[in-house]
């Protein structure tokens, strides 16, 4: 059944915000503190599923250290990991948080100066820096490899009153499978591979001293939940971002609990150079899928889809379609068959999102939740 969104640009908006959910206090509330008022409201509901954000003063509240993830991810040369690693960090999170109970907040400890000393190298200079202390070697096997790239915090409020306060700490910790450097400035780039092993034992000291330092911070009392996720990061060249591969929680105190495997997988496709697929199933379904497409439309310039595991379950799938479209009915008609065909084709117990874009921008997005049978679609307009 195809369902046209009138207002799908200010709901994808929302969604890529902050989220929400179900809580009783969506209305304005004012503190006061000496001669200083804030106010505090929330975002909102669009789905239960998913956490309200917090408004302060009538602005959203964003963390000044992603800006610095972001610049960190975008130097390690993959953009992919930055979204994955937000996204799995909040499903993460939703495990000991409920979006019913709990409202997001864009991380608000961790300050810009704060996290450009913990990501850099332990000097002399910056005694808190968490990655190793330059040994001099430059080569790959020989040199201290940088473990950690970069960090994300994510803040959980909860009622106080008339007020919110701080309940929950969500940190994603992204290290480096493949360190990235060079031997002078500006020179040829090369590549230390980091051990997993290596890299989880690593992992798994730095976030030790993160708990401790989030601890000392001011609000930031000892029997307030902190999640700790360690995130592999994709390789530069990867179509896909990494995965979240082990989380623990500090219940109370710096003390963390035992660790516990996380199974992810990403994966592109089609495959390419007859590597064997993550789920042969899921590719057969994929390759027919694009096989119809191809056929109806010719004018195809491609179709890819990036793909995600649990536990060896497909539980996401985002597929972009690359068209030479130009007509409005043109794009509606091909929109249609995509809806009608992926759920011939499709797996049906993933979450699917599906766009259609050519140079000019995106022209059409459908999207089917889990379960689901039919697919929402909405063709952007010229007007």
């Amino acid at each position: 059944m195809k369902k046209f969104w009138t207002a799908s640009l200010l709901l994808l908006a929302t969604l890529a915000l902050a989220a929400c959910g179900k809580l009783s206090f969506n209305d304005t509330s004012t503190t006061s503190s000496g001669t200083k008022t804030e106010s505090y409201q929330t975002t909102g509901t669009v789905n239960d599923a998913l956490y309200q954000g917090v408004i302060k003063n009538g602005r959203y509240q964003i963390s000044s250290a992603r800006g610095l993830t972001i610049q960190q991810n975008t130097q390690g040369g993959n953009n992919f990991n930055v979204k994955s690693m937000e996204t799995g960090l909040t499903n993460l999170a939703q495990k000991q948080f409920s979006t019913s109970k709990y409202v997001f907040q864009e991380g608000q400890l961790i300050t810009t100066a704060t996290a450009k000393s913990w990501l850099a190298r332990k000097t002399d200079k910056n005694a808190d820096g968490l990655n190793p202390e330059d040994n001099g070697q430059e080569d790959a096997d020989k040199r201290a490899p940088m473990y950690l790239q970069s960090l994300v915090e994510q803040d959980f409020m909860t009622q106080d009153g008339s007020n919110l306060k701080l309940g929950g700490i969500a940190i994603a910790l992204a290290l480096n499978e493949y360190d990235y450097y060079q031997k002078v400035k500006y020179g040829a780039t090369y590549t230390t591979t980091i051990d997993q092993t290596k890299l989880a034992e690593e992992g798994k000291q730095i976030a030790a001293k993160v708990v401790a330092r989030l601890r000392k911070m001011d609000g930031v009392s000892a029997d307030i939940p902190i999640i700790v996720g360690l995130y592999r990061n994709a390789a530069r060249d990867s179509l896909v971002g990494g995965v979240f591969f082990a989380e623990a929680t500090a219940a109370s105190g710096d003390s963390l609990g035992s660790w516990t495997n996380i199974d992810q997988q990403n994966e592109v496709l089609p495959v390419i150079d007859n590597k064997k697929p993550i789920n042969s199933t899921v590719a057969t379904d994929f390759n027919s899928f694009t096989t119809q497409i191809e056929n109806f439309f010719p004018t195809l310039a491609g179709v890819t889809a990036q793909t995600h595991y649990e536990n060896g379950a497909l539980t996401g799938m985002n597929i972009t379609i690359n068209t030479q479209f130009y007509g409005e009915t043109e794009i509606e008609s091909f929109t249609q068959y995509v809806g009608t065909t992926a759920s011939k084709y499709l797996p049906s117990g993933a979450k699917i999102e599906i766009t259609v874009q050519a140079t000019q921008g995106i022209q059409a997005f459908l999207a089917r939740e889990s379960g689901a049978k039919d697919f929402t679609t909405h063709v952007f307009g010229s007007y």
